[in-house]
Order: structure tokens, then C-alpha cells, then sequence
């Protein structure tokens, strides 16, 4: 846990450099770009920090809900809205010095934008794996196997045989009628009910990980992957990587 964690804050802290780098970068050439074209010069300072700034809350959104385990799906226009602003910052960063016929300068004031927009691209979906692959396995809860009801002896509560009743006698005396109790069947004892153990919950980005390495390990070996193997990969219990696997092959 504690590499992951520390895994996590350099892709965070090496995004954020970048991010500070392209701004250090693009401030002059966009101030002298903006004073090239007439813009008043109050306002030639504020356009570099409009995009930067856009670029840091951007990546530090994309940051968050991927730590999060957020789908890359549902952030495609935040990431599209990132990529629009690295090309924004890359543009006006090269050109005032393509204007000005300085090519080696604009190569390298290209630098750093061109890093951000990787940066932008890839950060998150580190983050992303990182979460899905530390995301803690969901406990198995037992679930209570009821005892069997302890029944009563129903031969315990029966009363003692009664007295044999004795006719009185009117003729010669017959020989005495006994009247037996009849002594009831025991109640059936319940079988022992099995609880059958529900397979885990697996959660929807661990379930984008496993995936993701299926189609890797098919590509690469030409066979679909074990639930060991997706087990040895995911680094996850047998029981929660079979669940995986079964989804996957659903």
C-alpha cells in the first residue's frame, strides 16, 4: 500500500511540474506574441495564465475522479476540453517565435507543452490502474448457518400408561380389558440447511483492469487467460479473480 501510495503522489507531482514548466515557458513568448499583435498591454500578461490555469483545475479534476476509479468514459469531455488547451498553449508558445523566423527557439518552447499534452493523456489512466489494482477486496461475509431447532421428545410428555379398566362383572367375570395409549410417531427433524456462498462483488474498475489484461494476455499468447493467472495479475483472491473471470466470459 505504502508504494502504491508513493507511486501515485510522482505521477501527481510529476504532472504538476510539467503544468508549472509549460506555464514558465509559454508566459513570455504569449506576452510577447500578444504585444505583436496590438493587444493593449494590460490585458498581454493575463492570457498565458488563462490557459495554464485551465490546464492545472483540468488536471487536477482528471486527477481526482481517477483516483476514484472513475471510468475513462465519462471523461471524455474533460479530457478532449485538456487536450484543447495543450494545443491552445502549444500554438501561442511557438508562435512568436515563428514569427519572429527563430525555428530552433519554437522547437524548443514546444517542448513543454507537447510534454503537458502527454502528461494530460496519460496521468489519469495511470491513476486510474493504480486505484483499480489497490482497491481493497470486498470481505466475504458469512453468512449464518441456522443451528436445527432442538424439538421436544414427544415421547417425554406423554403420560404414564393408564390403569387397565376393569368391567364390573354381571355374569362370570370376563377377563379385564386393557386399554392401551397408542404411542406417536416422532416428528421429522429438519435437514441441515447449506448455505451455498455467494460469489464476490466485483467492482466495476477492477472489472475494466481484468479486461484490459485478458485482451493484453490473448493479443500476446493466443489464449484466453486462467483465473489464476488473472488472479497472479490483479494481485486479488482466487474467489474475487474467478468472479472476474466469469464475468469476463459471460
Amino acid at each position: 500500500m505504502t508504494e502504491d501510495r508513493l507511486t501515485q503522489r510522482t505521477v501527481t507531482v510529476v504532472m504538476a511540474v510539467i503544468a508549472l514548466l509549460a506555464f514558465v515557458f509559454s508566459f513570455g513568448n504569449v506576452w510577447a506574441l500578444a504585444l505583436r499583435l496590438g493587444v493593449p498591454h494590460p490585458v498581454a500578461p493575463l492570457i498565458a495564465p488563462m490557459v495554464d490555469l485551465s490546464v492545472i483545475g483540468l488536471l487536477v479534476g482528471l486527477r481526482s475522479l481517477s483516483l476514484r476509479g472513475v471510468p475513462q468514459e465519462e471523461l471524455t469531455a474533460a479530457t478532449r476540453l485538456m487536450h484543447l488547451c495543450g494545443l491552445l498553449t502549444l500554438a501561442l508558445n511557438v508562435a512568436e517565435p515563428l514569427a519572429a523566423g527563430h525555428y530552433g527557439r519554437a522547437a524548443v518552447d514546444a517542448v513543454a507543452p507537447l510534454l503537458l499534452l502527454g502528461w494530460g493523456q496519460v496521468g489519469p489512466q495511470f491513476l486510474r490502474h493504480f486505484h483499480a489494482l489497490s482497491a481493497p477486496t470486498p470481505a466475504e461475509t458469512p453468512i449464518p448457518v441456522p443451528d436445527v431447532e432442538h424439538l421436544p421428545d414427544p415421547l417425554a410428555s406423554l403420560d404414564p400408561r393408564p390403569e387397565p379398566v376393569r368391567v364390573p362383572p354381571s355374569g362370570p367375570a370376563p377377563a379385564p380389558a386393557v386399554i392401551l395409549a397408542a404411542e406417536p410417531e416422532p416428528a421429522p427433524v429438519p435437514a441441515r440447511r447449506t448455505a451455498s456462498a455467494a460469489p464476490p462483488a466485483v467492482p466495476e474498475a477492477l472489472l475494466i483492469a481484468a479486461r484490459r489484461i485478458a485482451e493484453t494476455h490473448h493479443a500476446e499468447q493466443g489464449e484466453h487467460i486462467t483465473p489464476g493467472q488473472l488472479k497472479a495479475r490483479l494481485g486479488v483472491t482466487l474467489p474475487l479473480a474467478t468472479a472476474a473471470h466469469a464475468q469476463l466470459s459471460a
